[in-house]
């Protein structure tokens, strides 16, 4: 991810700090700091190491001026700068190294401007009121695309949700180029940052350990990038210690990427989802990922139930994953009969590709490209996209039974699969 000073970003801070390397450009930069009425005292030596110090135990300020002379790795230590640096934060470098590509390359990790010693009082001048002008010009205008935020829920362990989940993220990132976060909320045994061969870290446990400490900044420095369009947070908590939580920094979190990210992908447990029903509240398209089984079909009614009762604003697909190519255990006519609406998506099962993609540590959707399973994982993108957009004054779901007949009552699951039944009950007269 870009470094995190990103121009407008508010509130109270020190107008002007500097650190610098040598006599001469120390006191220059206090004169000229004086001329343009910030306090000289704020200009100190040391250069890059001493402000990446003060910085990570004292705020930011506004525009900070940071000499690079002694900096053996500039990039490098730009990137340490960046861990340190609030959003806001405008920065002004100088060293000796004359190389367009390091400018090029200090540009692009976000620094505002670069300056070649030895220069002038009137060089740093300029390059202090442009500074001055880029941090108080207006915040960038609001994206033209709303935030769309994606929970999707297994109906039963081992429905593949996870793997949905990282694909839907995944396309959503590359196929149409939305930053994405990606929210493993499984915080023991998550395996979003595994199928993307990706190390946890411990960004999310943080953030439920110290609700407090999320903001802009948080999410900067605990979201594991996948690439330059998506980031994940997740955790491998330790089994021995439950995390005890209301809830509040999940919330928090998802609050927080509306602002960061143009999409969310939230992967949500059952058992969570049951604990913090306000999870789901501002979220626009719930992903109900099931197999044709008879115990999926049961709990697929129980979801849609509990969803039509607590997430009436979220549009619902319901997901058919990992069907074989064979008979399955129910057809997908009578488990659509049996939960009383059509499933919208059906992602067939192959073996190699599922294995292919473990291997490799990519998404279902990327390692299937070409094949029936990557087409259907597009259909499940354009199928997201397009209930993100419907009228929210629509019915949710589309029905397969009569309005009115009570989900739960009406379904006879032991008439379900009679022959299955029947071969049983001949086997046990035998």
């Amino acid at each position: 991810m870009n470094a995190p000073w990103k121009p407008g970003a508010a509130g109270p801070r020190d107008p002007f700090h500097a650190f610098v390397c040598d006599d001469h450009s120390f006191d220059m930069v206090r004169a000229v700091a004086a001329e343009m009425g910030w306090a000289p005292e704020k200009v100190n030596k040391g250069g890059m190491r001493n402000a990446v110090q003060s910085l990570s135990i004292t705020a930011s300020p506004q525009i900070l001026f940071v000499d690079m002379s002694e900096s053996g790795d500039p990039l490098n230590d730009i990137n340490s700068l960046a861990e340190v640096c609030e959003p806001g934060t405008v920065v002004i470098a100088a060293g000796q190294v004359n190389d367009v590509r390091l400018y090029r390359d200090l540009v692009a990790s976000g620094i505002q401007d670069y300056l070649l010693k030895p220069f002038g009082a009137d060089q740093l001048r300029d390059a202090l009121a442009n500074a001055q002008a880029v941090f108080m010009a207006p915040r960038d205008a609001a994206p033209e695309r709303p935030h769309m935020a994606v929970a999707v829920i297994g109906t039963r362990g081992g429905v593949g949700a996870s793997s949905l989940a990282t694909s839907v993220a995944w396309m959503l990132s590359e196929k149409k180029k939305r930053p994405t976060a990606l929210l493993d909320l499984d915080v023991h045994f998550g395996t979003d940052a595994l199928a993307l061969d990706l190390e946890p870290g411990r960004g999310l446990t943080d953030a439920i350990e110290n609700p407090s400490r999320i903001d802009g900044l948080f999410i900067e420095r605990a979201m594991v990038r996948a690439s330059d369009t998506l980031a994940i947070l997740s955790a491998e908590a330790p089994i021995s210690q439950p995390m005890l939580t209301d809830g509040g920094a999940f919330y928090q979190l998802m609050e927080e990427f509306r602002s960061v990210f143009e999409c969310s992908v939230v992967d949500l447990p059952r058992a969570m989802l049951i604990q913090h029903p306000h999870l789901i509240s501002d979220v626009q398209v719930t992903m109900v990922v099931t197999e044709l089984t008879l115990a999926s079909a049961r709990d697929t009614i129980r979801i849609l139930s509990w969803l039509k009762t607590n997430a009436p604003n979220s549009r619902v697909l319901v997901v058919a994953n990992r069907v074989h190519p064979g008979s399955p255990e129910i057809s997908r006519k009578d488990f659509e009969q049996s939960i009383e609406r059509k499933v919208d998506v059906l992602i067939p099962f192959d073996l190699r590709i599922a294995s292919q993609a473990a291997k490799l540590g990519k998404t279902l959707a990327e390692t299937a490209k070409g094949s029936k399973v990557g087409a259907a994982c597009s259909s499940l993108l354009e199928e997201i996209l397009g209930a993100a957009q419907a009228d929210p004054d629509q019915p949710n779901g589309k029905t397969a039974g009569k309005k009115g007949d009570s989900l739960l009552g009406k379904i006879d699951f032991r008439s379900m699969m009679p022959s299955r039944r029947k071969d049983k009950a001949t086997a046990l007269e035998d």
